[in-house]
C-alpha cells in the first residue's frame, strides 16, 4: 500500500557531540521517506542548550549531512547562515509566549530540586514533590514543571494513518518545560520549532518515543490540534553490542571515519550490515547516494 503523502519533515540534531552512524541512519531513513511521500526536508539545528554546544559540532553537522549526500530544502546553508538567522535564540519569543500558554493553565509549577536530589532520593523519577509547595515561578534558581497528574492516554499517529495510545512513562511525568537557566526545555521547543516550520512527518529513534509523547501532552493541552495529527517513525536503534550509540563515542563518528578514509558508500554498508535483515528502505538510500 503506498503511503501517504507530506508536507514536511525535518533533520533536527544537536550539536552536543560528532555525529556517528546513528544519526546517519536516521537522517538517510528521513531521506528516504521524504522522496517516498513527496515531502522537503527542514533542517532544524537544536542548540538551545548553550553549554553543550561547540561550533565545531555545528561545522560537524554541515560536514556529515553533506559527506551522506543528504538533501535538505529549506534552513541554514552553512554554520554562519545558521548562527546569523536559524539558531533557536531567534525564536525565544515564540517559545516564551507558549510558556506563557502554559502558566494559563493552571499546570505549571516551579521546583527547586537539584538532579542530585531527585536521583538520590526518588532513583531519577521525579513524583511532583513541589507540586503543592506553592513556591513562586519568579523564584531565582528553579525550573518550571507541568503537572501531569490527570494526565490522559496519548495518542501517536503511525506511517500507515493508525493511532498507537500509551501514557506518559514514569521518567516524563512532572517533566520540565523551563530550566533552571530560564530558558525553554527541550519539549517545548521541539515541539514549537515542528508547529513554526509545518512538520508533519517526525522520524526519530525509538529511544526518542518518551518525547514523543511528552510534546503531545503539550500539544493537547495548547490545542495545537495540527500536532496531533502529526505522523511519527520511530526506528529502531544501532548499537556497538548493547551499548547504544551516543555522540562520545569518538570512534564511532562520522568525522572519525571520514577522515579514516571512508566514502559514503562504505560508510551506509556499514550502517545496512548493523540492521537487521538489510532495510527495506534501502533501495531508496541508494538512490540519495548513487
Amino acid at each position: 500500500m503506498p503511503l501517504t503523502t507530506f508536507h514536511k519533515t525535518r533533520l533536527a540534531p544537536t550539536p552536543s557531540g560528532f555525529l556517528h552512524i546513528g544519526n546517519a541512519y536516521s537522517f538517510a531513513l528521513t531521506a528516504a521517506l521524504a522522496q517516498q511521500t513527496g515531502a522537503s526536508i527542514v533542517l532544524r539545528i537544536d542548540d538551545m542548550d548553550r553549554e553543550r554546544v561547540h561550533p565545531e559540532y555545528v561545522d560537524d553537522i554541515f560536514d556529515t549531512v553533506n559527506f551522506l549526500d543528504i538533501p535538505w530544502h529549506e534552513g541554514p546553508k552553512d554554520a554562519a547562515d545558521f548562527e546569523t538567522h536559524f539558531s533557536q535564540r531567534h525564536r525565544l519569543p515564540l517559545y516564551e509566549k507558549a510558556l506563557e500558554r502554559l502558566v494559563a493553565t493552571g499546570l505549571v509549577y516551579a521546583c527547586d530540586c537539584s538532579r542530585k536530589q531527585i536521583s538520590e532520593q526518588y532513583g531519577g523519577v521525579y513524583p511532583g514533590t513541589c507540586r503543592r509547595k506553592g513556591i513562586p515561578l519568579d523564584t531565582p534558581d528553579v525550573s518550571w514543571r507541568i503537572d501531569t497528574e490527570n494526565a490522559a492516554s496519548i495518542g501517536v499517529k503511525q506511517l500507515d494513518g493508525s493511532f498507537v495510545y500509551t501514557v506518559l512513562p514514569p521518567e516524563m511525568q512532572h517533566f520540565v518545560v523551563r530550566k533552571k537557566d530560564g530558558f525553554p526545555a527541550y519539549q517545548l521547543t521541539s515541539l514549537v520549532d515542528d508547529l513554526y516550520f509545518g512538520i508533519d512527518l517526525i522520524v526519530r529513534g525509538e529511544d526518542l518515543f518518551p518525547s514523543t509523547l511528552a510534546q503531545l501532552f503539550l500539544a493537547a493541552l495548547l490545542r495545537e490540534d495540527k500536532f496531533l495529527g502529526v505522523t511519527f517513525y520511530h526506528h529502531g536503534l544501532l548499537k556497538d553490542g548493547d551499548r547504544k550509540l551516543s555522540k562520545s563515542a569518538g570512534d564511532g563518528s562520522i568525522r572519525h571515519l571520514r577522515k579514516s578514509g571512508y566514502n559514503s558508500k562504505e560508510v551506509y554498508g556499514m550502517i545496512g550490515r548493523q540492521v537487521d535483515g538489510i532495510l527495506t528502505h534501502w533501495r531508496d538510500f541508494e538512490q540519495i547516494n548513487p
